[in-house]
């Protein structure tokens, strides 16, 4: 219950993540969801309407692998699914089994498998042999390959069993692919292809039930094996006697290989020897027998195309209108994905027979630094692939009858750890800023023909840089848009908004696109360009945008590359990763000098007229507060009284004090005054050694002088200034939390007395409590503290919450306020959440 005898009701309403930047690490399932590792988590995302969904809490390691019962390549055999599985497995060698409901659209964590890797796990790989079994192997870089059957149950209620096969040793050169598949003509009998740093693939042949051997290796390949992936039965004689097995390597080629029944080899050449020798011949490899049978492999193709490492190849799953009461054969198109920044689609001519490269994309893009896996979805009209940003990127087959494939919207996000966020006074968007050096902006994007909020996109990427970014604010004054961010570096820089996101977000909000107060006549710089280094971003003006700019002068010497100029466009609609990374940059107006390290914490007056900044500090003259007038940019003050790094400061909010809590387990209240002559004057209220251990955050009630702290010794304590500014006494102190405390936001649900405070965790989970201040005389003498609402693990962060913040609240009390509640965390997401509260 909330304060005033009001419920509280909390549901997600966007996550932005990025990718982990690793092989093997996406999934699109039949159930046509894509699955990927974000950090600690396992996130899914949908691909139509380019949101993620959720993000599944379990793993304590970088979840380095994902892979769907059954993937997209069996989605024939889904048809009468009501629950859908997936596997994700850590670097700490660790793998769970998820399952997903279709009918409730739930998730539930079925099983840890036993822990059978000992160092992280590479590749997952699957074959589904029915509605209800499917044969399971794993690698890992201790060099231990493991074979499982996984029993799914046949009525909802059951459970799934798992059973481990065979665990094959593999040596030092361990494994990174894998692929799985029933041999033509024997079907107990399974093959599966391994390969990695010994440029080799291994076959290993087994009955399902049991151990497996090996069969033969096959050679060609001159650098690692990236990826493996077996076809289903080919069938062109009317016959199942062959599979084919698609390879790609770190050598820049992709090796088609083809699995025969040997007596049915005969039986088709009818003697190969008299056969006339053609492009398309095989190359004979070796024989090996499995159980009654014995199979040729021979090289049936050699693909090259791409100008760097192929780091994934995959058969297209077969077209459901093949399904219909016939059995499903392969349909002959592969598709690549390499660091060459390119995809391409690859089919074997109709009359030669010979294999050519019938579509390429990507290779327009400055920003992917390429594609560490490409993927189909179910019905093969898409393609997508995940890139070195942590990024998406989805291409869908348009064309009525020929290819014509066009980029799709999909969801983005950090690749790293998200340090600090910070709402515009508008309300109409957030900025984001993380270590993986990039700052980013986060909209609501509304429909024109509903009356409903739009869903959540990154709109822009103001800054890329070339430092980890710790810190982050919005200027909160009227003007243009303007934040300052801080980095590893000793330097805050200050970015002014571009007439081209001005547009772009009145077309988010649907807003007529006005000169006022907020967007300045005088906005005379259309977008920015990176420099070379990636430090300063320079800006592009109106009148210059159309002509060519001039890079033939000194410029050019001391640049490490070509850097591409930026486009800066007004969008439309919301926009996808190429215009991200290089068209949506802000021009950095200012650099304010004045601290010995790098910049950790950042925060803004309400009235957008003062920034105050700190730093990693360990002495005492280091860890002093800088005052920065905004504007004129002028150091104003220097606050000392911390003798370690300050972690969070923040104003109150009728600007009248400065709060700032730090590592040295103290809190300070400075009072801040301006004088006539607009000097600012400040001094020392209060310090205080308010915890037993590391304090992370602080947050001012808005309606008052009280504020909150919360610390690493894992509480929150409510604390109150004295009117006359003389003094802090404590007010209360909340029950113990299960986890250290990293992250407090405050908001007012009345002015009187009644608020909600957000607590975030270093385990990643988020509480509300209800707080309600009694006060005698004006003079806060008691607390009414009650949690309200613990929310649910999935749909909190899975690792350390870094920062909460609420949107300013609309003025008007209705019968059920609706707030909006954003946060960001170590796991590389962003969330916000709408949290309604009725009064």
């Amino acid at each position: 219950m909330a304060s005033g005898g009001g419920e509280v009701e909390v549901k997600d309403v966007f996550i932005g993540a990025g990718c982990n930047r690793i092989v093997n690490n996406v999934s699109w399932g039949a159930c046509d969801l894509v699955a990927f590792g974000a950090q600690n988590a396992v996130a899914i995302f949908c691909p139509k309407s380019a949101q993620i969904l959720t993000t599944l809490p379990g793993h304590n390691a970088s979840v380095n692998c994902t892979h769907w019962l059954p993937s997209s390549k069996f989605a024939f055999r889904a048809k009468h699914l009501n629950c859908h599985y997936l596997l994700s497995g850590d670097s700490d060698g660790v793998i769970h089994l998820w399952e997903f409901s279709l009918l409730n659209q739930k998730w539930r964590n079925v099983l840890q498998l036993p822990k059978s890797h000992k160092k992280g796990v590479t590749c997952i790989t699957a074959h589904i042999i029915s509605e209800t079994a499917a044969i399971v192997a794993s690698s890992s870089s201790d060099g231990s390959v493991c074979v499982w059957e996984v029993s799914f149950p046949s009525t909802n209620e059951g459970d799934c069993t798992l059973l481990l096969l065979d665990t094959l040793l593999v040596g030092s050169k361990s494994m990174v692919a894998l692929s799985l598949a029933e041999l033509p003509g024997n079907a107990n009998h399974m093959v599966l292809a391994m390969g990695g740093l010994d440029n080799k693939i291994h076959l290993y042949c087994g009955k399902r039930t049991g151990e497996f051997v090996k069969a033969c290796e096959l050679k060609g390949h001159t650098d690692w094996i990236r990826s493996l992936d077996f076809s289903l039965p080919m069938c062109k004689t009317g016959e199942e006697n062959s599979i084919m097995l698609v390879s790609s390597s770190q050598d820049r080629g992709i090796r088609i290989w083809k699995m025969v029944l040997h007596g049915s080899l005969a039986n088709m050449n009818g003697g190969c020897k008299k056969e006339e020798i053609s492009l398309t011949s095989y190359i004979q490899g070796p024989i090996f027998t499995s159980g009654p049978s014995t199979y040729q492999v021979s090289l049936e193709s050699l693909l090259i195309g791409h100008e760097d490492w192929v780091y994934s190849v995959q058969w297209q799953p077969p077209s459901a209108a093949e399904t219909e009461g016939v059995p499903c054969y392969q349909s002959e198109s592969i598709l690549s994905a390499s660091m060459d920044k390119t995809m391409m689609i690859w089919k074997p001519e109709k009359t030669s027979g010979i294999w050519m490269n019938v579509v390429t994309v990507g290779e327009l893009s400055h920003s992917a630094l390429g594609f560490y896996g490409g993927h189909w979805s179910p019905n093969g009209d898409s393609i997508l692939a995940h890139g070195y940003g942590g990024s998406f990127h989805l291409w869908r087959d348009v064309g009525i009858s020929s290819g014509n494939w066009k980029p799709q919207k999909v969801p983005s996000g950090h690749f790293a750890a998200v340090m600090d966020i910070s709402w515009a006074r508008s309300g109409d968007y957030f900025v984001s800023v993380s270590h993986d050096q990039t700052t980013r902006i986060f909209s609501p994007w509304k429909n024109v023909n509903s009356l409903e909020e739009g869903s959540w996109h990154e709109i822009a990427r103001p800054q890329v840089h070339g430092h980890d970014i710790n810190c982050v604010t919005l200027i909160q004054g009227k003007g243009n848009h303007r934040f300052v961010s801080g980095a590893e570096e000793k330097v805050a820089r200050v970015f002014e908004a571009p007439l081209s996101f001005l547009k772009t977000l009145s077309h988010a909000t649907l807003q007529n696109f006005v000169a006022t107060e907020d967007h300045l006549v005088d906005v005379q710089i259309l977008g920015a360009n990176m420099s070379a280094l990636g430090l300063s971003q320079k800006p592009i003006y109106v009148h210059s945008a159309n002509k060519t700019p001039d890079r033939s002068g000194n410029e050019g010497l001391d640049t490490l590359e070509t850097i591409p100029d930026a486009v800066p466009v007004v969008l439309t609609e919301p926009p996808i990763e190429d215009q991200l990374a290089w068209h949506t940059l802000w021009p950095e107006s200012h650099k304010l000098y004045g601290h010995g390290n790098e910049l950790f914490s950042l925060c803004c007056d309400h009235k957008g007229k003062l920034v105050a900044s700190s730093c990693k500090a360990q002495t005492a003259s280091v860890a002093e507060i800088w005052l920065w007038e905004v504007g004129s940019w002028k150091a104003v003050g220097r606050l000392q009284s911390h003798s370690l790094t300050i972690t969070q400061m923040e104003f109150s909010r009728d600007d009248s004090m400065l709060l700032a809590v730090s590592r040295d387990r103290q809190f300070s209240v400075f009072k801040i005054q301006r004088t006539g002559s607009d000097e600012i004057h400040h001094e020392l209220i209060s310090r205080q050694e308010a915890h037993r251990r590391i304090i992370w955050s602080c947050s001012w009630n808005p309606f008052g002088h009280e504020f909150a702290t919360g610390s690493r010794d894992k509480t929150v304590k409510l604390w109150t200034a004295t009117p006359d500014y003389s003094s802090v006494k404590q007010l209360a102190t909340l029950s113990q939390f299960k986890s250290s405390v990293t992250a407090l936001s405050w908001v007012g649900l009345d002015p009187e007395s009644n608020g909600l405070l957000a607590v975030g965790m270093e385990n990643g989970l988020l509480e509300l409590w209800s707080l309600s201040i009694k006060r005698t005389e004006g003079v806060s003498s008691n607390v009414v503290a009650s949690v309200v609402k613990r929310l649910d693990p999935f749909v909190c962060h899975v690792s350390s919450v870094n920062r909460l913040s609420w949107r300013e609240p609309e003025e008007e009390i209705e019968e059920c306020r609706k707030l909006q509640l954003a946060s960001c965390g170590a796991d590389h997401c962003v969330r916000v959440f709408e949290v309604k509260v009725s009064v």
